[in-house]
């Protein structure tokens, strides 16, 4: 396809197509017409017909060329006139007659100079359509196409020869998102309507495009045609539906990800009492094996091991009513020994990464009502996050665990650390499900932290320290007050 360059070529073959016959007609009327007006003993201004010849010559010529015409039509008046009067002398109706011819000569040239400059101007406007890639055509009220501009060629297949004077909605098999009489009745009611369509290209391809439709009425408000600008968005809707898939793909992913840190999790707490049921039952069979069986011994394993069963499925109990939403089984319970259980299982891994544990409870606090192992689970968690924030940090990794009595009367619980900290836009978003600031990480477990504190009763947000690094509060009532 050429390049969209100054007028298209189609519009100047169009213009072009009729000036010969035009030019070559101006030769013989004005010979008619000077005939006429200088050999019959006619009384009327027979020369106001050069304004034929004018008309005729503002077809094929321009600027200079119709100027030339036109002085040659005012020559032929004078001429005339001069040569039908030269023997009775020029009386003033025949002078009168002449001066009209020339007047009528001059508003005629000036009307078609001024007609030229418009049809330029719009000449013009329709190169602007035909070099914009949008598909753009007009049809009249019978749907029947009536201009089919270059993009509308590229973009359907068809060329302007072959959809001129077909139904558009025919020859595109356009599908429409409602019922069509409800859109022209939009159309007709705003003279604008807007939507999706799907239509079929000559190849047979599907093509979605944006459309917008605009009425053109008349003089008398009378809908006269409909011009429709059709944007293609076919590879944009395929993106668009690509996304979701890939979206949908990534939920399903997200899910399995998630049953598989719940598993581990579940693994996690259920081990030890497992691994107590373990050691209880080789003792208890140790115990047994004696030349003579130590009975008590095995009494007491057996206690041992219906202890850690009944363990392990309060974990497995609790962790299901978590992903459930459902209310935590609430008991007194003394914070601090809450804070220190968690500090003991990960001490262990905090050792091995450098990391020093400082916890600071106020010996006043209260007791409050909640589940032991969500509000370790929440204690974990942020300590867990606080240590990788700090796994690139080069001087001192301290974390701190501050539990004490709010000014409210709630026990506020504070975790801080010394890492990278949290960016100022990440702040709001930071407990969101699926919102991670860490490259493995999934966005849950700050998300399952607020869940858990929230069916406590509590609140928990981040705040800015007052050194490096990042501080987590959460707050809880008190047993009064739950």
């Amino acid at each position: 396809m050429s390049a969209r360059k100054g007028v298209p070529a189609r519009a100047e073959a169009a213009r072009a197509a009729p000036v010969p016959v035009q030019a070559l007609l101006t030769i013989p009327v004005a010979a008619v017409i000077f005939a006429v007006d200088t050999f019959t003993p006619l009384s009327s201004a027979v020369a106001v017909l050069y304004g034929i010849v004018i008309m005729l010559a503002g077809a094929a010529l321009r600027g200079r060329g119709l100027l030339l015409a036109a002085a040659g039509c005012a020559i032929l008046t004078v001429v005339s006139f001069i040569l039908g009067h030269d023997q009775e002398g020029y009386p003033d109706s025949a002078l009168i007659r002449c001066v009209v011819s020339l007047i009528a000569i001059a508003v005629t040239t000036f009307l078609v100079i001024r007609n030229q400059a418009s049809s330029k101007a719009l000449l013009n406007q329709a190169a602007l359509l035909e070099l914009t890639h949008d598909a753009i055509f007009v049809r009249d009220l019978n749907d029947i196409i009536i201009y089919w501009n270059r993009g509308a060629e590229e973009h359907f297949g068809w060329s302007a020869k072959e959809a001129m004077g077909v139904s558009s909605h025919q020859l595109l098999r356009t599908r429409f998102p409602i019922d069509l009489a409800e859109i022209n009745a939009e159309l007709f009611q705003s003279n604008r309507w807007e939507g999706e369509l799907s239509h079929c290209a000559k190849d047979g391809a599907e093509l979605v495009s944006a459309s917008r439709w605009a009425l053109q009425r008349g003089a008398h408000g009378e809908p006269v045609a409909i011009l429709e600008t059709n944007t293609d968005i076919t590879n944009r809707k395929r993106a668009d539906a690509a996304l979701l898939q890939a979206q949908a793909d990534l939920a399903h992913a997200s899910r399995l990800t998630t049953l598989g840190q719940f598993t581990a999790t579940i693994a996690h707490e259920v081990n030890q009492p497992l691994g107590s049921i373990a050691t209880n039952s080789e003792a208890a069979l140790r115990f047994l094996d004696r030349p003579k069986p130590d009975l008590d011994e095995v009494r007491d394993a057996l206690k041992r091991i219906s202890m850690g069963s009944s363990r392990a499925s309060e974990v497995v109990a609790r962790i299901r009513g978590l992903l459930k939403k459902g209310q935590p089984e609430k008991a007194p319970l003394v914070l601090g020994e809450v804070i220190n259980e968690a500090g003991l299982l990960l001490q262990r891994e905090l050792q091995r990464e450098r990391i020093v544990l400082s916890v600071e409870l106020d010996p006043a606090i209260p007791i409050v009502f909640g589940d032991r192992v969500q509000l370790q689970q929440v204690i974990i968690n942020l300590l867990v996050n606080g240590a990788h924030a700090m796994a690139e940090v080069e001087g001192p990794r301290r974390l701190v665990v501050r539990a004490d009595l709010a000014e409210d009367g709630w026990i506020r619980v504070q975790v801080s650390d010394t890492g990278v900290g949290i960016p100022e836009e990440d702040m709001d978003r930071l407990f969101g499900t699926f919102f991670t600031t860490k490259a493995g990480g999934m966005g849950l477990g700050l998300a399952i932290c607020r869940t858990i504190i929230e069916t406590h009763g509590g609140r928990i947000a981040a705040k800015r320290p007052d050194g490096p690094g990042a501080l987590i509060e959460f707050t809880l009532p008190v047993a009064e007050a739950a």
